[in-house]
């Protein structure tokens, strides 16, 4: 681990607010705060830090704060996106359980520059004690002056309140998450209006992930140029890699932008048994499978992943080796995604299920052959005609499982059984 987001590891109780302190933390929100720090300048640290959402989307985040309208008259909202459902992905819990404070931190410094006065940190439903962590963590910030009204005697306030989620897949998507915090169904939203301008109570709002927030620190401290050269031109500082499945250490890495997925995969153990790579999701479960040979020869940047015809995601690496049916997984994939659509739209609502019977139908060697051009059909009428994303992360798993091991699937519909 690096010093951006873990560097109390060593200490005892890293969690705590004197720990957080000992290395320096909330003096930059003091700095900014006291000294009046134009927002300007701190949005353009954090643009020239080519800091980039790392929820999964990836979009620039100082470009993302300079869509806040900072005089509005009237109230705005900052929300923190722990709501961590994607398979495969468990980096923000731990950040939530270890480094509670670098993230309330970054909040409020993002707070201060758009000029909020309010912030939710929303918490995925099913990690209770990384909310009781980041709650206690709250109370010993409130008490130290580091939130609260008139902060460090100024004229900024800044309020920041955890609200649990309720396990649902789906308030990982934002605008679903503000009718979550809202007391409604958590169903996406149609957009535009995007948030920045309609958002949480019908006000502006800002919505970033827990890992993105805990970076700021970092930058404000050090400057945007020193993060980014961290890392990689267009990919700056470090990323968290949640790295499971078939190695021998699975767990959270933090590494440099670019970091060679060789290195990262020794870092973790290497595979399992001595075992061959067959084949990694390198973003969690809605980004499309990688086989094992191109994987290798992969840097861990947005850019280089894509380029491999995947997405870096989250940072949710699954690695599967040789032993691994595809056919058995694509099922379980789909079952989750069957599962957990809203049922909002009628694509994904539908689409789903029957991917899922498709390829459960081919698992349990009932297939024909023509199911495999009916899974990419039916793909392809979800894609991209649904509300939020679900629809598209169900079916992207599909269609890349089918393209790279067609001929598992083929082997499965003639034989009845795995090819492996």
């Amino acid at each position: 681990m690096n010093e951006v987001i873990f560097n109390t590891q060593h200490l005892d109780k890293p969690w705590t607010l004197e720990t957080y302190r000992s290395s320096g933390g909330y003096e930059m929100l003091k700095k900014v705060v006291t000294e009046k720090v134009p927002s300007e300048e701190i949005i353009s640290e954090v643009k020239k830090s080519a800091l980039r959402g790392r929820g999964g989307a990836g979009f620039p985040t100082g470009l993302k704060w300079s869509f806040m309208p900072r005089h509005f008259d009237g109230d705005k909202y900052l929300v923190c996106n722990s709501d961590e459902g994607e398979p495969g992905t468990f980096k923000d819990r731990d950040i939530l359980l270890l480094n509670p404070h670098v993230l309330i931190e970054g909040m409020a410094i993002a707070a201060y520059t758009m000029n909020v006065k309010v912030g939710y940190n929303y918490i995925h439903g099913e990690i209770f004690e990384a909310y009781d962590r980041f709650e206690a963590a709250l109370e010993e910030a409130r008490a130290a002056g580091f939130l609260g009204d008139n902060l460090f005697g100024t004229d900024f306030s800044f309020n920041l309140h955890a609200h649990h989620g309720y396990g649902a897949y789906i308030c990982g998507e934002e605008t679903a998450l503000l009718e979550s915090i809202e007391g409604k169904k958590g169903q996406p939203r149609f957009k535009p209006p995007f948030p920045a301008s309609y958002g949480l109570y019908g006000k502006p709002t800002t919505i970033n992930n827990t890992e993105t927030f805990a970076c700021i620190p970092y930058i404000i401290r050090h400057g945007g140029q020193q993060f980014l050269e961290l890392g990689k031109p267009n990919n700056g500082g470090t990323k968290i890699f949640s790295v499971s499945g078939h190695v021998n250490k699975p767990g959270n890495y933090e590494v440099p932008m670019g970091t060679p997925f060789s290195e990262l995969l020794e870092m973790a153990g290497g595979m399992r048994g001595g075992r061959k790579l067959k084949a990694c999701i390198p973003g969690g479960s809605s980004v499309p499978v990688v086989p094992g040979d191109i994987m290798m020869d992969v840097t861990m940047d947005y850019d280089a992943i894509a380029k491999a015809g995947s997405s870096l995601g989250a940072g949710s690496v699954i690695i599967m080796d040789d032993t691994v049916c595809m056919v058995k997984a694509l099922e379980r994939l789909s079952y989750f995604y069957y599962e957990e659509s809203c049922g909002q739209c009628t694509p994904c609502r539908e689409g789903t299920g029957w991917l899922y019977r498709i390829v459960h139908r081919i698992e349990h060697g009932k297939g024909k052959l023509e199911d495999l051009d009916l899974l990419v059909d039916v793909s392809n009428n979800i894609g991209g005609r649904t509300i939020c994303a679900l629809g598209d992360a169900a079916a992207t798993p599909v269609k890349s499982f089918i393209k790279h091991f067609r001929e598992e699937f083929e082997y499965h519909i003639k034989h009845g059984k795995c090819m492996v």
